[in-house]
């Protein structure tokens, strides 16, 4: 079985990604391109992930014990909560590389 992910693998992840800065969010870390992509609870058991809203709907059906929508607003708008120890490092990677590319900045058609 392979390692399961922690807040400590969500932030080597997060900060190798091309532009990626960390900074405080409330009471959470947040890791942000052009905008926040993820935001690390403050207990290090959970993240919050943005997602395209078809993405967060396949994660959430295909891996219902890591993934569910954010119960607010913020959910229907692709933001999901990620289990941490529900997924391996390598599925952390994936989901957090996909949150990555929604947040880097738009290029300018000329």
């Amino acid at each position: 079985m392979s390692t399961m992910a922690t807040a400590k693998d969500l932030a080597t992840i997060a900060k190798k990604l091309d532009g990626t800065i960390e900074a405080a969010h409330f009471d959470r870390k947040a890791f942000k391109v052009k905008r926040i992509y993820a935001t690390l609870a403050a207990d290090g058991f959970t993240a919050n992930l943005k997602f395209s809203l078809d993405e967060q709907e396949l994660k959430c059906l295909m891996h219902p014990q890591a993934f569910a929508p954010v119960a607010n607003a913020w959910g229907q708008k692709g933001w999901t909560t990620v289990k941490l120890a529900s997924l391996s490092v390598a599925e952390l990677r994936t989901a957090l590389e996909s949150a990555w590319r929604h947040a880097l900045p738009t290029r300018k058609k000329s």
